[in-house]
């Protein structure tokens, strides 16, 4: 009888399918020799990390910001506590539930954001004084998984539109590629993961930035972004699934051809540039039918584009050269 290993990035957590559908991730670590299970508890014995710096009074004042209805989602609200604990976040642990216990191992401050490659002035910049730049709003979007669940979430951010809009990107720009953090020292998994591409990267097409949806965010539940959801800057994108909607960002790049994506690099049959949620399409070992809501367990019909096909359809016209049809 043959047995087939899989890839370590074919491993899907256990809440998606059935257990006897493949192995879970603790189990591949320890079966490759890098000891899984050891290093996930090591990484929990330390898990408060360093003291996080505290922010500045005119900053934490911008916590709750003003919501904004225009996005709603016509979908109760996923608890926090459910939110906050069933989380990806694989520079950290592969393991959804372990994310909270290991989001201060890495510091949130201070922290500067490079700007660069095909715009008018590359700049660096401190977060928290590019967050002082624009207001911020808070958006309840729905969340889906490539892995086939969902949540409904208060994001507060600010639209990337306007960060692009502060770059001033040349005319020979046609995307944006995004980069994550990239300290081994503070993150666990990505020290001892060498398999995996890092630093984490994404990118999109300069009008699926510009869109409406797009969004920096820099808190959650009307509270600063913690570890956890990727402080302290990440992005959302509602139409694409979670993998596109990269976290702790450093540097925000403007390119004129599509950058290579941190799963699309890994496993191209499986996780494509665009990302979108697409019900018509299963991923190869799931189907994209339905999903399950994170709070009631509930499965239900997912939506094409996640039900924002109002706001980014006509992102996708023809798939014919830049962009689809851009």
């Amino acid at each position: 009888m043959n047995v087939k290993v899989r890839r370590p990035w074919e491993l899907p957590e256990r809440t998606l399918t059935d257990e006897s559908a493949y192995w879970n991730r603790r189990q591949l670590l320890t079966a490759l020799g890098f000891g899984g299970a050891s290093l996930l508890a090591a990484g929990c014995a330390q898990a408060d990390g360093a003291p996080q710096a505290p922010l500045a009074t005119d900053l934490l004042a911008k916590f709750p910001a003003a919501h904004n209805p225009a996005f709603d989602p016509g979908r109760t609200l996923t608890p926090e506590s459910l939110a906050s604990q069933h989380n990806n976040f694989y520079e950290l642990t592969t393991t959804k539930d372990q994310v909270h216990t290991l989001a201060n191992r890495y510091r949130h401050r201070p922290w500067a954001i490079t700007i660069d490659g095909l715009v008018d002035k590359p700049l660096s910049i401190d977060v928290d004084d590019l967050i002082r730049r624009f207001d911020q709003q808070e958006r309840h979007y729905r969340f889906r998984c490539v892995e086939a669940w969902s949540a409904t979430i208060p994001w507060t951010g600010f639209p990337l539109r306007a960060l692009v809009d502060l770059a001033k990107p040349l005319s020979s720009a046609k995307y944006v590629r995004f980069v994550g953090l990239d300290r081994p020292r503070e993150l666990p998994a990505q020290a001892a993961q060498s398999w995996y591409p890092w630093p984490y990267h994404e990118g999109l097409t300069i009008p699926e930035a510009r869109n409406e949806l797009s969004l920096l965010v820099t808190g959650v539940y009307g509270k600063p972004l913690p570890g956890q959801h990727g402080a302290p800057l990440r992005l959302i994108t509602p139409w694409k699934y979670g993998f596109k909607q990269i976290k702790a960002i450093t540097r925000i790049e403007f390119v004129a051809e599509q950058p290579p994506t941190f799963w699309n690099k890994l496993a191209a049959d499986e996780y494509d540039f665009w990302g979108i949620v697409d019900p018509a399409i299963p991923h190869k070992r799931w189907s994209q039918a339905t999903e399950r809501l994170l709070d009631t367990g509930e499965r239900i019909e997912t939506q094409f584009y996640n039900g924002y096909g109002a706001q980014v359809a006509a992102l996708y016209k023809t798939k014919a050269g830049f962009g689809f049809g851009t």
